[in-house]
């Protein structure tokens, strides 16, 4: 990242994708092998968990309209019981391993990519061996956050439920009611998309600062402000991009018996690379809206504090300090 960081302040939507592509593209060996040994893990993990749970979800409907056909308190009714018991207990018992999963590899390649960033904008020498003998330092507080902001987005999505089944019962179904519910569905949708901005932001807080849990969502908050827009476009394009391919994988490979085993496959194999591709690629993204909202607020990254603060990652953590990378005024 050898952009002057007074210039960052002026990446918009075009140029934080290019100064993302630039990083990643000029550090290729580096984020190639974070690829491989986190984002690969965690793409497949996303998409193995897809086609199971469509195989499992499958067998439990089937046995169930079985056990409504079956008159009750027979051999046979007992039987499909018995079998439904054990799929929904392996059906949970995957979804838990999943969400663990998920959790584990989101949280330690967010860390690696972060710190990988944060090292090529301060000069430091980034080798892989060093960047993964830091993921376990750093992954501990990203966790706290995660946990402020699953919490966030629950209780706002509740709310969020609520006033729409409040709207949708005393609203009715006339224009009029059509009309609101829309507007609130949309305002939820930007509401949400700027929770997404805030969360990808403190994940970046809480690795490069003193601050995790709600004091980073608390900052991220703040920095956030003067790029709202161009960040809740960035994390909704990003967003859909993934979803379409979860949405090609469900239709290709998942329920496309029609394509053949080969084709499935080959299609499989398209959104694997996909999926993980979009998943670095948001990555860095996410860093780099951090280094451009710091220059948009006019604050002056010291390098040498935080190439120290990276260092200390190395031995017995100490957190920076605000004084130190909370960055000093600068004028322009």
């Amino acid at each position: 990242m050898d952009r002057e960081q007074e210039e960052m302040q002026f990446l918009g939507f075009f140029g934080i994708y290019k100064e993302s592509y630039k990083v990643i593209f000029s550090w290729r060996k580096i984020f190639t092998q974070i690829t491989l040994a986190l984002i690969l893990p965690l793409a497949f993990v996303f998409l193995l968990h897809m086609e199971v749970s469509d195989i499992l979800l499958s067998k439990i409907v089937h046995n169930e309209i079985q056990l409504d056909e079956t008159r009750p308190n027979t051999s046979r009714s007992d039987r499909i019981s018995s079998v439904l018991s054990k799929e929904w207990a392996v059906f949970l018992l995957i979804k838990a391993l999943y969400f663990t999963a998920l959790l584990v590899f989101s949280l330690l390649s967010t860390s690696a990519v972060v710190y990988t960033i944060a090292c090529i904008y301060t000069g430091r020498e980034v080798a892989f061996r060093k960047v993964m003998s830091v993921v376990p330092r750093v992954w501990r507080r990203l966790m706290v956050t995660f946990l402020c902001i699953f919490l966030a987005m629950f209780l706002y999505n509740v709310i969020a439920g609520v006033i729409l089944l409040t709207c949708a019962i005393f609203v009715g179904d006339s224009n009029f009611g059509i009309l609101i519910l829309i507007l609130l569905v949309i305002a939820y949708l930007v509401g949400f998309m700027y929770m997404t901005a805030v969360w990808q932001l403190a994940s970046v807080v809480s690795v490069l600062e003193e601050d995790y849990g709600v004091k980073a969502m608390i900052k991220s908050k703040n920095l956030i402000k003067g790029k709202i827009i161009v960040s809740i476009i960035i994390f909704f394009k990003l967003s859909t991009s993934l979803h379409l391919v979860q949405f090609a994988f469900e239709k290709l490979v998942a329920y496309g018996r029609s394509a053949g085993t080969l084709g499935r496959c080959g299609y499989g194999v398209l959104c694997f690379f996909l999926l993980s591709m979009l998943m670095v690629f948001g990555l860095v993204v996410q860093t780099v809206i951090y280094f451009v909202c710091k220059s948009y607020h006019h604050e002056n990254i010291d390098k040498s504090a935080l190439s120290d603060h990276l260092e200390v990652y190395l031995g017995e953590y100490v957190p920076l300090k605000s004084k130190d990378v909370q960055l000093e005024q600068y004028d322009i």
